[in-house]
Order: C-alpha cells, then sequence, then structure tokens
C-alpha cells in the first residue's frame, strides 16, 4: 500500500500540556506541512507564506487506498480534522508511537529513535524544541514571533519539521516489521473514537469547587499568618525558622512524611496546628477541577482523556490531562445534597454539615463527569478480574471453583490458609481482611513490604505475621507458586537457547530480533527491548535483564525482572485483553463508551435505550480464547459518575 508520511509545526496561545489536543487542535494554526510519499524525498509546505497544500496530497490524505503515517498520529489527525472542517478516518492511519509503545519502546520520536540506536542523522535535531519555544508558543511579551523576526531560525525550523519526517519513516520501517493484530488495530481505533466522544463536564460544580476551595485556602493563609506572627506559611525556611523558634529544635523537613511523623510527636499545639494549615494549603485535590476547566470544549465536554497503550508491559490504556486512573473515592451518601452546596459556592453549608469540607470537595471530583440531557451513564466493572485470570492460568482449581461457585474469593482465601470456615459477616469474619490483604500482595510473590505497601502494618500485623500470611498463602497455592518457576524458566530457556518455549492456556515466549515477544493466550504479545540473561555481581546469580523506562527515574535503560513479576505482566495483559474485548463488544452493540477506569466501563446512552443488565451479560461472555475462564461484572445507572 502507498504510505504519505506527515509532519506538522503549529501555533496555538494555549498550551497542549494544560488543554489537551482536542481544544489545543480546535485553535491552532498550521504553520508547516512536511511531507513523503514512501521513500521519496520530504517536502515542505510553507503556510505561513501562503503555500498551498499540493490537490494530490488533499486527495491522498482523504483516499481510503493511501496508508497516512505520523508519529503520535492523532495529534496530526485532529489537527488536518480542523483545518479541513472534514472527518478524518482513523482506518486509514498508522500511529508509529503506538507500534513503538507496543514493543516496549519508550515515547518521544528521538527517545525511540535512540532506543532502536538508530544514528544520530536520523534523529530530531538538537535545536528543535528552542524553535518549538521561539514559533510555536507565544513569547514572554504574550505575543508570537513571526518568520521575518529571524528568517535564519524560520529555515532551521523547516529543516526541523522535514527532518521530523525522515526520522518517523526511519522508526516505522523498523518497526513495521512488527505489525498491530488486527484485533488491536480495531482497538486503536476505537480509542480514537472513545477520545472524540468525551465527557460531559458539570462546569457548575468544577466552578463552584475552586471557587470554595480558594476561600478554604485563603482563610488559611490568614490564620498561619497570625499563629506565625507574619511567616509565610509557602516559605519553608520560614515555618521551619518559626517551628525551631517554638520546639528549640529544627526539624531536618516539612516534606509530606516529615509533617505526618510532626503530627505524631509531641510538640505544642500551635505547631500541629500550622501543619494542619500547611496540610490543607497544599491540597492538591482541586487540580482535578482545574485540569477539567482547562480540557472541556466550548459544548463542555472533555476530550483526548485516554492514551492507548500506555503502559508498556501490560498495553493497559494510561490517562492524559485530568488522568482518570487515580480520582479519589467517594464515602459520603449524600451526594446530591454536597454537590448542590458546592454548585452554588456555599462553604457555608459544607461547614455546618461536613466536618472537613476540603475533604468534600476531593470525594465529589468523580460526580462532575455528568450524563448529558435526557441520557444516562450505565457503568459496570469486571468482578476481581485479576485473581480470576491467575487462578485459571495456573489451573489453581479450588479457586477456580470458588469464582464458578460465586464466592468470595477474600473469604474463601483465608479459610484455605487458615484451615477453617470464614464467612464475610459470620464465624471467623475478622481472618478475612488478611485473606483480602494477603489475595492483594501474594499473587505475584509479594514479601513483607508487598503487605506493608497496602497497609498490612497498619492493620496491627507485625513481620513476623506477615511472614505467616505469605507461608500460608503460598501451602494453599502452590499451582500459583509454580507457575512464577514455570515463566521464569520459558523466558531464561527462550533468551539462552534461541527457541519458542510454550506453557499452559496458549501462553509462550519467544525471541525475535531484539525483542521477547510473550505471547498470551488471547494471541497478543506483549514485549521486553533487549532481553539478556546476565551475572548479578551482587548474588552471584542469573537474572533476566531487559531495556524499558526505569520506574524510579523515568528514562530508558535496563531493568531486572523474574517469574512473580512476568506473572504479573501476563494476568493483567490478559485482563486488559479481557476490557479490550468487552469495550469491543459493547461498541457494535451500538454502546457509547466515553470513559473506562481500569476494569470498568462507563456508557452513555439514551434513557430507554440500553441496560445494565445487557452491558453485564456482554462483560461475562466467555471469550473464544479462554475456555473454563470466568468472567462476572456488576454495576449500575446514574446521571453522574461515581464510585457505588
Amino acid at each position: 500500500m502507498k504510505t504519505l508520511a506527515i509532519d506538522l509545526e503549529t501555533y496555538c496561545d494555549f498550551d497542549i500540556k494544560k488543554v489537551g489536543l482536542y481544544k489545543y487542535a480546535a485553535n491552532c494554526e498550521i504553520l508547516l506541512f512536511a511531507y513523503a510519499f514512501d521513500d521519496d524525498k520530504v517536502k515542505i509546505i510553507d503556510i505561513v507564506d501562503d503555500e498551498n497544500i499540493p490537490d494530490n496530497v488533499i486527495q491522498a490524505i482523504f483516499n481510503p487506498e493511501i496508508l497516512k503515517t505520523a508519529y503520535n498520529a492523532p495529534f496530526e489527525m485532529q489537527v488536518l480534522k480542523n483545518y479541513f472542517g472534514r472527518e478524518i478516518d482513523s482506518a486509514q492511519w498508522s500511529c508509529s508511537m503506538v507500534l513503538g509503545l507496543t514493543l516496549g519502546l519508550p515515547a518521544g520520536l528521538e527517545r525511540i529513535g535512540k532506543a532502536l540506536r538508530l544514528p544520530e542523522s536520523k534523529l530530531k535535531n538538537s535545536i528543535g524544541k528552542k524553535l518549538i519555544s521561539y514559533f510555536s508558543k507565544p513569547n514572554g511579551y504574550g505575543k508570537r514571533n513571526w518568520p521575518h523576526q529571524s528568517w535564519e531560525k524560520w529555515y532551521s525550523f523547516k529543516e526541523y519539521c522535514k527532518q521530523d519526517v525522515e526520522a518517523e519513516r526511519a522508526v516505522r520501517k523498523i518497526l513495521e516489521q512488527y505489525p498491530l493484530i488486527p484485533s488491536e488495530k480495531k482497538l486503536w481505533q476505537l480509542d480514537q473514537k472513545i477520545n472524540d466522544n468525551g465527557v460531559l463536564v458539570d462546569m457548575d460544580l468544577v466552578g463552584g469547587a475552586i471557587a470554595i476551595d480558594e476561600k478554604i485556602k485563603s482563610v488559611a493563609r490568614l490564620q498561619a499568618e497570625k499563629l506565625t506572627g507574619g511567616a509565610n506559611i509557602n516559605s519553608n525556611t520560614q515555618i521551619l525558622d518559626w517551628i525551631e523558634e517554638i520546639e528549640g529544635w529544627r526539624p531536618s523537613s516539612l516534606d509530606k512524611e516529615s509533617r505526618m511523623e510532626l503530627l505524631a510527636d509531641d510538640v505544642s499545639p500551635q505547631v500541629k496546628e500550622l501543619l494542619k494549615l500547611k496540610d490543607l494549603i497544599g491540597k492538591t485535590s482541586v487540580k482535578k477541577y482545574e485540569a477539567m476547566r482547562n480540557m472541556v470544549s466550548d459544548d463542555n465536554r472533555a476530550r483526548g482523556m485516554f492514551q492507548f497503550y500506555g503502559a508498556n508491559r501490560s498495553g493497559r490504556f494510561t490517562g492524559k490531562g485530568i488522568q482518570l486512573q487515580n480520582l479519589p473515592q467517594n464515602h459520603i451518601d449524600d451526594l446530591d445534597m454536597a454537590r448542590q452546596f458546592v454548585k452554588n459556592k456555599d462553604l457555608d453549608a459544607l461547614e455546618i454539615f461536613y466536618a472537613n469540607p476540603s475533604e468534600i470537595l476531593s470525594q465529589l471530583i468523580r460526580t462532575a463527569f455528568i450524563a448529558d440531557k435526557r441520557k444516562r451513564f450505565i457503568v459496570a466493572d469486571f468482578s476481581a478480574i485479576e485473581a480470576r485470570i491467575i487462578a485459571w492460568i495456573a489451573d489453581e482449581k479450588w479457586r477456580v471453583k470458588v469464582f464458578a461457585d460465586g464466592g468470595d474469593i477474600y473469604c474463601a482465601s483465608a479459610t484455605a490458609m487458615f484451615k477453617k470456615p470464614v464467612e464475610k459477616h459470620g464465624v471467623n469474619k475478622e481472618l478475612r481482611a488478611k485473606g483480602k490483604i494477603a489475595e492483594l500482595t501474594c499473587g505475584y510473590g509479594g514479601g513483607v513490604n508487598a503487605l506493608k505497601a497496602f497497609g498490612a502494618d497498619k492493620m496491627g500485623l507485625s513481620d513476623s505475621e506477615m511472614d505467616s500470611i505469605i507461608k500460608k498463602w503460598r501451602e494453599s497455592s502452590p499451582n500459583i507458586c509454580k507457575l512464577w518457576q514455570e515463566v521464569e524458566s520459558g523466558v531464561r530457556t527462550a533468551i539462552k537457547e534461541k527457541i519458542e518455549v510454550s506453557i499452559q492456556k496458549n501462553i509462550s515466549f519467544k525471541v525475535d530480533g531484539n525483542f521477547l515477544f510473550i505471547t498470551l493466550p488471547s494471541g497478543r504479545k506483549i514485549s521486553y527491548a533487549y532481553p539478556k540473561i546476565k551475572l548479578d555481581e551482587g548474588s552471584m546469580n542469573e537474572c533476566i535483564t531487559y531495556y524499558g523506562t526505569v520506574q524510579a527515574t523515568g528514562a530508558w535503560g535496563m531493568n531486572r525482572t523474574w517469574g512473580g513479576k512476568l506473572v504479573e505482566n501476563i494476568v493483567q495483559a490478559t485482563a486488559r485483553d479481557c476490557l479490550a474485548a468487552a469495550m469491543l463488544k459493547l461498541d457494535s452493540a451500538g454502546y457509547k463508551i466515553v470513559m473506562h477506569v481500569h476494569d470498568e466501563i462507563i456508557s452513555e446512552m439514551p434513557i430507554g435505550q440500553g441496560s445494565l443488565e445487557e452491558v453485564i451479560s456482554l462483560m461475562s461472555e466467555p471469550l473464544d480464547w479462554a475456555d473454563g475462564l470466568i468472567l462476572t461484572a456488576d454495576g449500575y445507572e446514574t446521571n453522574y459518575y461515581r464510585k457505588d
């Protein structure tokens, strides 16, 4: 198929990082249009100089027989949609960034080029960021810079734009050896559709929350100033000086952990009061409301909130802008009343009915997403999906039976661990909490630190008790423990001997070129770049390594992995495939998906169309690639999003 590679440079008064792609694209201006057909020489169109995009290029953009390619293609797609005033069909496009993400490579054209070890001549021009700041954004005076202000820079900018097409083409030629499978191509297209749909935001609630938050913080700042005799609460140095004067000693820091320790210590009441005021002023939950206000389009819908394949190891979606993946939960019963107080900007009423108005603002964040008039949300969530998948893959029969019988896995786990019946609201009910924390941490080989990360120490459990829980869990789940070993052994063999190794549920491991591929039960593959077996200098044991984004630094570098971690990747990736299958089925059945969060799908439907029962039925249907995997879902219908 003939290809057309495209790269655009644009100008906009808005910051795309704050307003998101859709609002940016609706308000930006194309400056430069670089393109190349197949392996032809790259050409550049200077839109600012009134050069026109050639007719054959315009025809190609809308010709289904020609594949359009770009790095981060949704940017070009949305900008061109607004430029031409015509819909852009995502089925005609290929995104080389997505191809890279599916291979475990980093996002960013320059970063992926370096990860692929392309020659420097193929990578982005090093002065590109400075040129973008100069021509594509307002300058320090809130004005824009024009080409005539520096013809030399403008010429360099044009060369930079052309170089992006060269770099994208070089990257794509490597990546297209590993194309998206058809189901993933369909899912990427659905992702564009969901981003296009957007979700309606209650701007009265958003405006009220921001106004109330400012009132709360203004009062807190005045109280802090009065308490300290004029110290600036935002100045850690001034606050540390004041604490030293009161207490006679100086804390080393005022970070969150240090403030918690100070509040727990025997310090004076006025110091504790100030620390609480500092916590209140520093509370960031309102930033979600500010992000909503920044991102909404003229119709008050927030769009472009999902990144396809944002999580390298599993292929799960990640959030952009508002970040739906980490919304606070709501626990109050009277959401309607609290929402109305906030919409009315009535801080007095909030203070009468609630001890902590700032916390109420946090709990209402989800409810800012609302269904349009004469519509409602249908919200459905897979039940205990990771626990179901790991039991199915490992063939841990007693666990599979618990799900088949509709049982409570936390009670069943505690029963198996402690050899006595455990019921949620009945006999030995106190053991369920231990069963739950074990289920959340032990499935991937987690130890005491993993339990502590889930709050086991805050439950009053000692290290020895945690060790006992881990031991009992592993004794009750021998097939899962065996799975960790089988996966690690299979990966080691695949890397060392360059052969394909298969285990149960059609899972296999194979090195192809510079990538280790793990084939999942669905047929999709997850990837690890530059895999090796290396000798760990500390333990002198062999370990599995690969290159990827290092979690601690965000940089590209070498990572270690092991059986439990690999099983976690496989299970979470399979859970994502279950979500993907459900989303595609719901879309085909006419459900308008506007959001999805972890294993939860939110559809916006007219009253009288669709039903929760049908959604649950579709999500619970057996999958043709997962014989014996028992899926169930639960949910609710609502006028505004919430945690049920």
